[in-house]
């Protein structure tokens, strides 16, 4: 079996190849500090007896686990600690497809391309639902998508690439779906520190045996190379998933686990509040360039990406790559998130220089 690489790496070898000056729009990797705390805690641990250099639990330090559990409302054994957000929807994933209960997953169109590579790995067959032109996920949709070969419907909320922050009502709709289906909701909350709306509802407020949720600390703690995340399992799920995360990883970084338990308790909420203001900022600047060179775009209602299509011009590879060499912007080709977005291009709003790179692109499809 081959695996197709998504394009996100090729679009950055090529911006880093570029002989020109390119603004960074390509991945979500958070430009602003992480919470003091977090720098405090990697100190503390940097100064620990040696004992502590050694494996942590597989399934993650318990203190740590403990607190996702009490901020969560769960109990902690649902929780297991991943390799960022990215092993977490491998392991949800996973979970559904050995229950036999169907080998098809059901994913949103336009859609996070890493959902369709695992689904080929784990041997399971895709299912698009298309949403519309906001992002918005018609829950009718999907119910008439569902059959008894759905092993797993999977969602993100806030969504990347769209913006789109589902709420409570649809949610809850997505579990009576798996749950007439006897399938799992997977809902991936990784931006949920970045609901501009007010309107982000966890599938967790949902009182099911029939969803799993996954998260990280990547995007919040503006982290993503520290690689931690988690997934919140059923109780009767939870299990082989520890087998499979001991023995694909067999245990997380304790000291990044650790920085992160010392930020989670030190970290207030006007952290994550000054956060969402920036991104507030920033999609009000880019939009604003947007308007002004005549484009159509989506604005988010959370996450930090907007999607934009210029007049004739495609959101291809090839058209990406001439921006880079024009006028020096990266950003992701439409047609990475599948079919529906063939004619967009998306940014991530991660970068100080939003303002540069959207006067560029006004300039440049003036």
């Amino acid at each position: 079996m081959e695996y197709e690489t998504p394009l996100f790496f090729h679009v950055m070898e090529y911006a880093d190849r570029a002989e020109t000056d390119v603004i960074d729009m390509v991945s979500g990797n958070p430009d602003w500090e992480p919470p003091e705390a977090l720098r405090t805690g990697l100190h503390e641990f940097a100064d620990a007896d040696p004992d502590r250099f050694q494996y942590p639990p597989s399934d993650g330090l318990v203190e740590l686990r403990a607190e996702i559990a009490d901020r969560r409302g769960v109990d902690v054994d649902q929780v297991v600690i991943t390799n960022g957000a990215g092993e977490a929807n491998y392991l949800a994933m996973a979970r559904a497809m050995e229950r036999n209960r169907g080998s098809e997953i059901l994913l949103t169109e336009p859609v996070y391309p890493y959902y369709p590579g695992k689904t080929t790995m784990l041997g399971g067959t895709q299912r698009f639902v298309s949403t519309d032109e906001t992002g918005q996920l018609d829950p009718a949709d999907v119910r008439a998508a569902a059959s008894d070969e759905t092993a797993a419907i999977v969602v993100n909320s806030p969504n990347n690439p769209t913006g789109a922050v589902y709420p409570e009502e649809t949610v809850r709709e997505l579990v009576a779906t798996v749950e007439a289906h006897d399938a799992i909701l997977i809902s991936d909350e990784v931006y949920d520190h970045f609901d501009l709306s007010g309107q982000f509802s966890s599938a967790l407020g949902v009182d099911s045996e029939h969803r799993i949720v996954t998260n990280a600390f990547s995007k919040s703690l503006a982290i993503t190379g520290f690689r931690v995340g988690y997934a919140i399992f059923p109780p009767e799920l939870v299990a082989n998933a520890r087998s499979r995360h001991m023995l694909v990883n067999v245990a997380g970084s304790r000291p990044a686990q650790y920085a992160v338990l010392h930020a989670l308790r030190e970290t207030g909420p006007d952290y994550y509040r000054r956060n969402r203001e920036l991104l507030r900022e920033r999609v009000e600047t880019f939009t604003d360039a947007l308007d002004a060179a005549g484009a159509a775009y989506t604005t988010p209602h959370g996450a930090f990406y907007v999607m934009a299509r210029f007049e004739g011009y495609p959101g291809t590879l090839a058209n990406i790559e001439q921006l880079i060499d024009e006028i020096g912007v990266a950003g992701m080709p439409g047609n990475a998130f599948g079919d529906s977005r063939s004619d967009w291009l998306r940014f991530a709003l991660v970068t100080p220089r939003v303002e540069e790179a959207a006067e560029r692109l006004a300039q440049y499809f003036d």
